[in-house]
């Protein structure tokens, strides 16, 4: 059965704030033109916002140069930061350090990602772009010569074998002169488009966060409006790095999360459970206690910053936000930045549409407008700090400090970045890690937490967790690791199940976040995540 074929000028995918921000910015600058310009964006949630998931606290920067009228417009930026907070936790204990001057957040407001994307959307198609979620982008499509040509939507309605099922359809084609990838952290298409283009050739690895995080809402008597605490230390080892975040919405709302580094040598270490633990801390169940727990999610974040970016544009397309990268660790804040890489890319696929016949070949006006821009100079100055970490939590702080204060982000020397895969040891070689039970009060175990994401897969679709060796699972990760996916997946998806053969791998993909760790973190590359059917997947509330 032949696709039905639609034709744009750009095609986004993925309705994130790079996205958006790409496919508002493109719109102004056509109609300051009086030239149409027709722009679709696809979206693999069930609804523009249910897979978006950040702390978070937004820098209004790339905003106010977007939508300069965004108070009137009704922008969900009700929260603006009051206090900052920075603690160093023991077991038993917390010290009050100096807030870093990165993590400064005079300015800046407290929001829910999710619907701050949600009224992007709205502002997108006011201008007349065409959003189309619960649509998949499963398929990059390439011309005659091999440039991007588009994406296709996946197929709905498989069986479990991939054979057409009694209410299948057919994924749709969606033709552009240029291709915008915004899909988040590891995007699948832009995955395989840098392997095509071998865009990584001059990078470093990407490395990555696992971030997790649930909303609460809390007793109003500690409901402190404004008020944002950061925090390291335990309950993670100092070799380990992450930390946490607890941000107070308005209408005693809390927003609390936890990012680990997906570098951990540890294969007993479990993100999930260290979360859990970690909202056990005094300085942190005294906001929790007596509240109530809304909402959960999990999501990968890139953290490489600015030498892993790969190159960022090819043949018919580009990267933008965090598919490329864009993040600026210390801060822990990309927002803006992705925000800002959509409109960079916006001005200069415009600039290409009017200059190139066919609007066909390479934006590589794109690359040449970021280094021009501010987003460039910030990645750049704050380069050695996540990689400074390697030397365990009191050599990285020590290194950043001397970084900030004395060498102001301009040292003559560039640190790497590893891989996260290659950083297992084998089990044997590392302590196991005793995590307590949940109590179901602070802390939950992994299938309670996943039913409150609104987490929701077709049960006969083909499975999107692809395993390129079936015996790997067993006779590597239980063998070496001790089964490291069991306890690095957020959701349990992956679940070790004894048969009278022996202990095989079962892949509950039903249960899946999306988060993409997977496809990080397994030591041999075997798990490759691709896109389920559209709408599948959480369903995030106010995240």
């Amino acid at each position: 059965m032949a696709r039905e074929v639609m034709e744009y000028d750009v095609v986004v995918v993925g309705a994130g704030p790079a996205g958006l921000s790409s496919a508002i910015r493109l719109k102004q600058l056509a109609d300051a033109a009086g030239r149409e310009l027709s722009v679709c964006v696809v979206e693999k949630g069930s609804e523009v916002g249910a897979h978006i998931l950040s702390g978070a606290v937004i820098e209004p920067r790339a905003l106010n140069e977007l939508l300069p009228d965004w108070k009137e417009r009704g922008a969900p930026l009700n929260t603006p930061v009051t206090e900052d907070r920075f603690l160093l936790l023991s077991k038993h204990g917390a010290r009050k350090l100096p807030t870093p001057p990165q993590m400064h957040n005079e300015g800046n407001y407290i929001v829910s990602l999710g619907n701050f994307c949600r009224w992007l959307g709205e502002q997108a198609e006011a201008l007349g772009v065409e959003i189309y979620p619960g649509f998949a982008a499963a398929e990059v499509l390439y011309d005659d010569v091999g440039a991007v040509r588009g994406v296709a939507t996946g197929d709905m309605g498989l069986n479990r074998d991939g054979t057409p099922g009694p209410n299948h359809e057919r994924g749709i084609e969606l033709h552009a002169r240029q291709t915008v990838f915004s899909e988040g952290c590891r995007g699948s298409l832009s995955k395989a488009v840098m392997a095509r283009f071998d865009l990584r050739r001059s990078a470093d690895p990407q490395t990555y966060g696992l971030g997790i995080k649930e909303l609460w809402e809390i007793d109003p008597a500690v409901h402190e409006r404004g008020l944002t605490v950061h925090t390291v230390g335990w309950p993670l080892a100092s070799d380990t790095y992450g930390g946490s975040f607890l941000y107070h919405l308005e209408d005693n709302l809390v927003s609390i999360g936890f990012v680990v580094g997906l570098d951990y040598s540890n294969p007993h270490l479990s993100p999930y459970e260290e979360f859990q633990r970690f909202k056990t801390h005094s300085e942190i169940r005294r906001y929790l206690e007596g509240g109530r727990r809304i909402s959960y999610g999990a999501r990968a974040l890139s953290e490489g910053g600015f030498q892993s970016l790969p190159k960022l544009s090819f043949p018919g397309g580009v990267l933008v936000g965090d598919t490329a990268g864009f993040l600026n660790v210390p801060k822990i804040k990309g927002t803006h930045m992705a925000m800002k890489s959509g409109m960079e890319a916006a001005d200069a696929i415009f600039d290409h549409l009017a200059d190139a016949p066919d609007g066909r070949g390479e934006v590589s006006g794109y690359a040449e407008r970021l280094r021009a821009s501010w987003l460039w100079d910030e990645l750049y100055q704050v380069r050695n700090i996540r990689p400074s970490f390697r030397w365990g939590l009191w050599g990285g702080i020590a290194y950043s400090a001397i970084d900030t204060y004395v060498l102001r982000g301009r040292a003559p020397w560039t640190l790497k970045n590893h891989a996260d895969h290659t950083q297992l040891k084998p089990a044997s070689a590392c302590a196991p890690i005793d995590y307590p039970k949940p109590d179901g009060k602070l802390s939950f175990d992994r299938l309670s937490s996943v039913f409150i994401s609104a987490t929701n897969h077709a049960e006969e679709q083909p499975c999107h967790l692809q395993l390129k060796d079936s015996a790997a699972p067993i006779q590597i990760n239980l063998a070496t690791y001790n089964a490291p996916e069991t306890r690095y997946c957020p959701a349990g998806v992956y679940e070790l199940v004894e048969a009278d053969e022996g202990p095989r791998m079962q892949i509950n993909a039903q249960n899946c976040l999306h988060c993409k760790t997977c496809d990080i973190k397994d030591p041999t590359q075997n798990i490759n995540w691709v896109t389920p059917e559209g709408g599948g997947g959480p369903n995030y509330p106010n995240m």
